[in-house]
């Protein structure tokens, strides 16, 4: 049960709560006349709870926890994203609040947090994860498969089609090949846009692009509150696009299915909206300048077509309509790119210009040259909305590089050969946002390219992609994803731990529904980003607690690893096959990925511990890098790594409750503190090469 109401905002209510539950804390704060004196009795009296007999017990970790706040109180840290210097009081603050001194305005949600700490100090708690308890939580979301919820969509896509109908009338542009000729009835014209409506293209040309427009489409049940936003979002120039097939996915009726976590990614926040025109690129390896290293040391060529932040891997953004999306996450970690426009929604802009051909052979020399890249991800905006000639064109490119690094291999000798490609990603979420894209010819290209690129050596395919609700993989979802695998090629998912994605039940559910249709999950991202992402933003005790307490049920035994190793690449039907295997071996899903936070400059990681809280509430966490995997060597020169949350777990408690959920189910949030990297799962290990590539790394500059 929750020991004390996150909702509470009454200091004078919590003063007498710590007085009643931690009596000999309040008498060292009355005791001890300054702040120093507190925290040297307060260590004394919290180390006093040692359990010498073992080291890792959860009263020991908490005791550690706390004296980790005491030794960082008035310190003062670095911020790696803001690159602010920022002073910890945070028991300094603990101290004033006891004695009724407080010298300045502070968040309740700082003492909140305490609270929970010496009340887990006093009684620890072992958690104990249900299987039952999550299997509950999970069968409450629907995914896009259930028949009640096709019923829906069915009933939301005629609403469209209707709405559609009327705005082809409506247009005056005589160049758009979606038009009605003279003279056909309305059942002819919706049967027509019906037809259209299999296209792609279709639903590209036919976006949403306004609010106005939207809240038409949807009914006209947007709330005022919301459209007053959207309306002040267009006017400070923030895309809108929305297709009208994932539009379909909402739930405007007061009956049926949950869409939060759909409805979250397409309408704006406050504080985007507010921010949008100020927003900072998060990676800070993204900023590139001429002739200068970014800021994990790489030397990159002029403009913005490849991003590096690993030894091993590149990103290629190419200059094709790669640059725009099926729609603009409101959560994007590329918002800074839209905000800039060198990603954005004008298609006829974005088409290819005669100059991309050659510049695309001095971006392949690029990876070429390299002595350590081996794998490529073509992402944007998203790669698969570059039209299938330019997609083939890329391909083509990567594919000849590759030869060519190949053979200039075998004029070095063993330990100075460079690296040879070993994978090929393609970075999409238009399975999710617009499925209808996978085509027959589309298809055909990623086999073509399989069979070929497979002869030099490259052995790992993948298309990444990002579903953020089991709501996404519709009966349309589940084609397209078929028709993938069936090229060869593997599909692996990158979830983004939003507020409504983080609701109890729902990432596994998710990961479980993806499964049966044949992805596989990667990784599991807290939201990044300043104060444009706090309405998404989910604290990284709940990332924890999502991985302890409901990810533990998808763990695959140690023994079995190779079998699905095996499976993932080389069974087919794979959704089949892996629900057969996860019955086998009583799992509720395959737990693949990697709960992480996407740091500036260094990369992925869940290896932190908490050393001060904000006056505002919010944790200050210190970082450690991934140390599974290589990076550029500036991570020696990095220092130590701190990030400051985007919000406090009290106030996420807060979000959740009016979001309906049961905050007892929540209560353990406040044991994670710390957490560690998850080890990776083989099928994003790099294959070794059949001889030793050079230790030297070509383009780097400390």
């Amino acid at each position: 049960m929750l020991r004390i109401n996150p909702i509470i905002s009454d200091f004078t209510l919590l003063r007498k709560k710590f007085l009643q539950k931690f009596p000999v804390l309040v008498s060292i704060a009355k005791e001890n006349n300054t702040a120093e004196q507190f925290k040297e009795a307060l260590k004394n009296y919290v180390s006093s709870k040692l359990e010498p007999s073992a080291e890792n017990t959860t009263r020991n970790r908490v005791v550690n926890r706390i004296l980790l706040l005491i030794a960082y109180d008035h310190k003062s840290i670095n911020e790696l994203s803001t690159g602010e210097t920022l002073p910890i009081y945070t028991i300094t603050l603990l101290w004033q609040f006891l004695n009724n001194r407080l010298k300045e305005e502070v968040s309740i949600d700082l003492f909140i947090d305490l609270y929970h700490q010496f009340d887990l100090l006093e009684n620890p708690v072992k958690v104990r994860p249900d299987r039952n308890l999550v299997k509950r939580q999970m069968n409450r979301w629907p995914t896009g498969l259930d028949e009640e919820v096709i019923a829906i969509r069915k009933f939301n896509k005629d609403h469209i089609i209707r709405a559609l109908i009327r705005k082809i009338e409506r247009r005056h542009s005589g160049s758009s090949r979606y038009q009605f000729t003279e003279g056909l009835t309305y059942e002819e014209k919706y049967e027509q846009v019906s037809e259209w409506w299999n296209s792609s293209r279709f639903h590209l040309s036919m976006a949403i692009k306004s609010p106005t427009e939207l809240n038409y489409f949807l009914g006209n049940s947007l709330p005022e509150k919301t459209m007053r936003l959207l309306m002040k979002a267009r006017k400070k120039e923030m895309p809108f696009f929305i297709t009208p097939y994932y539009l379909s996915l909402l739930n405007t009726g007061h009956e049926g299915y949950d869409d939060a976590t759909i409805r979250s990614y397409i309408l704006y926040s406050e504080e985007l909206v507010e921010t949008y025109g100020e927003i900072k690129a998060w990676e800070k390896e993204d900023i590139v300048e001429a002739g200068k290293p970014n800021a994990a040391g790489w030397l990159l060529p002029d403009g913005h077509n490849i991003h590096r932040r690993y030894p091993e891997v590149a990103i290629l953004i190419p200059d094709s309509m790669g640059r725009a999306c099926g729609g603009l996450c409101a959560s994007c970690q590329r918002m800074y790119d839209f905000q800039s426009e060198r990603l954005n929604f004008d298609f006829e802009s974005l088409k290819p210009k005669e100059t991309w051909e050659k510049k695309l052979r001095r971006l392949m020399q690029y990876f070429e040259d390299d002595a350590q890249l081996r794998d490529i991800l073509i992402t944007g905006g998203d790669a698969l909305m570059s039209q299938n000639s330019t997609l083939r064109r890329i391909l083509e490119a990567v594919y000849k590089m590759a030869l060519r690094k190949k053979k200039a291999n075998e004029n070095r000798a063993d330990g100075e050969k460079y690296a040879e490609l070993q994978r090929v990603r393609l970075g999409s979420r238009l399975l999710a946002y617009l499925p209808l894209r996978i085509t027959d010819e589309l298809v055909e290209i990623l086999r073509e390219f399989k069979e070929k690129a497979s002869q030099i050596g490259v052995t790992q395919f993948y298309v990444q992609t990002h579903f953020q609700s089991p709501l996404e993989v519709t009966p349309e979802a589940k084609r397209a994803i078929e028709a993938i695998l069936s090229a060869g090629w593997t599909i692996t998912n990158q979830l983004v731990y939003t507020v409504s994605a983080s609701r109890r039940g729902h990432t596994a559910k998710l990961r479980q529904t993806l499964n049966s249709v044949g992805v596989v999950c990667y990784y599991t991202f807290s939201v990044k980003g300043f104060r444009e992402n706090y309405a998404v933003f989910t604290p990284n005790s709940r990332s924890l607690q999502e991985e302890k307490e409901e990810k533990v049920f998808g763990i695959v035994p140690r023994e079995k690893r190779n079998e699905l190793h095996s499976l993932i690449r080389n069974q087919r039907p794979l959704g089949k096959k892996l629900t057969a295997f996860l019955k086998e071996n009583k799992l509720l899903f395959a737990a693949t990925d990697r709960n992480v936070l996407n740091l500036p400059a260094i990369g992925k990681s869940m290896t932190f511990v908490t050393v001060g809280v904000t006056s505002e509430g919010k944790r200050i966490l210190k970082f450690d890098h991934d140390n599974g995997r290589r990076h550029s060597p500036i991570i020696d020169r990095l220092g130590e790594v701190y990030i400051v949350e985007n919000k406090s777990v009290a106030a996420y408690l807060r979000q959740l409750k009016e979001m309906g959920e049961d905050l007892n189910e929540y209560a353990s949030i406040w044991n994670y503190c710390e957490g560690k990297t998850e080890p990776r799962f083989s099928l994003y290990e790099y294959p070794d090469y059949p001889f030793a590539i050079t230790q030297n790394m070509t383009n780097l500059q400390l």
